[in-house]
């Protein structure tokens, strides 16, 4: 009787553990996966050719929740910083007070320097470029782009619905996991968009993307407060701004590893 009941304490431990995690990753599974799944359909020949061969045939959906992943081992803590910036609201960027232990842009130029590096390892190359696909998911989340003083909304307490949670996960997955579409379902949906379209979301720099995440994040911060109960009005104003941003994610995304490896 007593090895069931460990067993049955196993599962409920193991449960209660992905619970958590999934509570704690950025834009959640779901959404790093949609921008992955969005980017590929933008990639040229030659950069599919040698993102299949670095990867080993992994997708690029596959390999987007590798920066979440690592947080579990202390040997990549360096690499936390990398998921966000910090800033006033009324801020940008440029002008903004910067940590001396890296941020998110940082980040992401880091990544670029070494997949572009003809002396890095394939091993190298492999590593940054699975972490380049995440933090390109994480620029286009308005919540990455928070406050320091409430830790980009995690502190800012919230109701989903009628349980407790926080503006960032809100943010991160309540919104795509109520929405209830598969990765696939939600790459296959997005807006159609012209060549000239693609062009201006293309363009500009990562510190451009940061600025234009954070003007949506000031409107999440003054749209909401602390304790509101959020639910389908909420979810009805502000989802059509997730579809967006991860569709521009993907694409942007599809713009640096074009850049980088053809």
């Amino acid at each position: 009787m007593n090895r069931y009941r460990i067993i049955a304490a196993g599962i409920v431990f193991l449960a209660f553990s992905f619970n958590v995690f999934s509570e704690n990753v950025d834009w959640g599974a779901t959404g790093h996966r949609t921008v992955g799944k969005i980017a590929e359909e933008y990639l040229n020949a030659k950069t599919k050719r040698k993102l299949k061969k670095l990867l080993n045939s992994q997708s690029l959906a596959l390999v987007s929740t590798f920066g979440d992943e690592i947080k579990s081992d202390k040997r990549y803590n360096e690499f936390y910083p990398w998921h966000y910036v910090n800033l006033p609201l009324d801020a940008n960027y440029q002008g903004s007070e910067k940590n001396p232990k890296g941020d998110l842009v940082k980040g992401i130029e880091k990544c670029k320097a070494v997949i572009s590096d003809e002396n890095s390892t394939d091993e190298e190359k492999v590593f940054y470029i699975k972490l380049l696909v995440h933090f390109m998911g994480d620029l286009h989340q308005p919540m990455h782009a928070g406050l320091r003083e409430d830790k980009g909304g995690n502190d800012f307490q919230v109701r989903w619905f009628n349980s407790g949670t926080n503006l960032h996960a809100v943010w991160d997955s309540k919104m795509l996991n109520n929405y209830n579409m598969s990765y696939t379902e939600l790459a296959k949906n997005v807006s159609k968009i012209s060549k000239v379209q693609i062009k201006a979301i293309q363009k500009g720099t990562t510190e451009d993307w940061l600025n234009e995440t954070h003007k949506h994040t000031k409107n999440v911060y003054t749209s909401v407060k602390k304790g509101e109960k959020l639910s389908y009005k909420y979810m009805y104003d502000n989802f059509g701004l997730v579809r967006s941003q991860l569709q521009k994610a993907g694409i942007r995304l599809a713009k640096v590893l074009n850049d980088l490896l053809s």
